[in-house]
């Protein structure tokens, strides 16, 4: 979810708008509205710590482009993301979260309080921050992948896979993520192709070795997708070419993008830790970053399980974490 402009993107904001004088004040202020940030707002709110949350270019996070959502307890009979988030949010507000539409465009973290920037002209300045921009996942860029988005492609295999029990479907990337999907797939679907750009895949020995003794799993070397095809009812199929640039045509229910996450953190990356791809680092067993009052959740610093569920539970323990930081001061 892209809850923030990168600062590569800043250079005409700044050329046209300067910041204003425009300064507030807050106690505990969180970035992003998906699982983790509603669940931190719940806890923050009930504790009295009068957080206000910014949501961001996409309210909800990932998860408004997810149409059913099976797998949150709670809700027996399944529920749509948007509205899911939207009772997240009601929640939030009803302990009195101050919930604001606006991009978190620059940040100051180096010293208390922090001072973030919105929408290049409003700086709030908070005695705790609680990240949880999110991650956002990296598409092919097809117009028939936009057109089919939560319509049969999907990516996130452990979310959607479910959806197409006993059919047939393809994953697209070539390393360890790509290489997990399939294999979790193969036990749900009847067939998984996986389409690889080249003639190798990048994930690791064991991983590659795990996907060629799945039996249900056919790789594609060196194909590439030209189009994903389908109708009212969704995906069901999608054109390929291969080297010799022949179109190769797979009938499917599902398209699942493995190429990927890029975790909404440029503008922190200065202040704190990340991994190689950009994921916060926070202290073992904690939503702590290296900053004392500066917190991370959800998908941001979660490489791993990428879940709601998950993303939830950090957003309460971020939550607590800030709590106990407040207290302390």
């Amino acid at each position: 979810m892209a809850l923030f402009k990168s600062l590569d993107n800043l250079e005409d904001d700044k050329s046209s708008k300067s910041v204003s004088s425009d300064v507030e004040k807050v106690k505990c202020l969180i970035i992003g509205s998906g699982p983790a940030g509603y669940t931190a707002a719940i806890y923050a709110a009930r504790a009295n710590l009068n957080p206000v949350m910014y949501e961001g270019l996409e309210p909800g996070g990932q998860l408004t482009t997810t149409t059913e959502v099976e797998n949150y307890p709670g809700y027996p009979e399944g529920v749509t993301g948007p509205v899911m988030m939207e009772d997240f949010k009601k929640q939030a507000q009803r302990f009195g979260t101050d919930v604001r539409f606006g991009i978190a465009t620059a940040a100051d973290l180096s010293k208390r309080p922090f001072k973030v920037t919105i929408d290049s002209t409003k700086i709030i300045e908070a005695e705790a921050l609680i990240i949880a921009t999110g991650a956002t996942a990296k598409y092919l860029g097809l117009d028939s992948e936009e057109k089919f988005k939560g319509q049969g492609v999907s990516a996130c295999a452990t979310c959607d896979g479910f959806f197409y029990k006993g059919k047939d479907v393809a994953v697209v990337g070539g390393g360890d993520t790509a290489a997990e999907e399939a294999t979790y797939l193969a036990g749900i679907c009847n067939k998984v192709y996986l389409i690889v750009r080249k003639d190798y895949m990048r994930a690791s020995k064991v991983m590659i070795d795990r996907v060629h003794k799945t039996k249900n799993i056919e790789v594609l070397y060196e194909h590439q997708t030209k189009e994903i095809v389908g109708d009212m009812s969704g995906v069901n199929g999608v054109i390929l070419t291969n080297s010799k640039g022949e179109e190769v045509k797979k009938d499917i229910h599902g398209f699942f993008v493995a190429i990927g996450h890029k975790p909404n953190s440029d503008i922190f990356k200065e202040y704190l830790d990340t991994d190689e791809v950009g994921y916060i680092k926070t202290k073992p067993d904690t939503t702590k970053t290296k900053i004392d009052g500066v917190f991370a959740c959800g998908d941001v610093m979660d490489s791993h399980y990428r879940q709601a569920v998950t993303a939830a539970g950090t957003g309460c323990r971020a939550a607590i974490d800030a709590e106990r930081f407040l207290g302390s001061l």
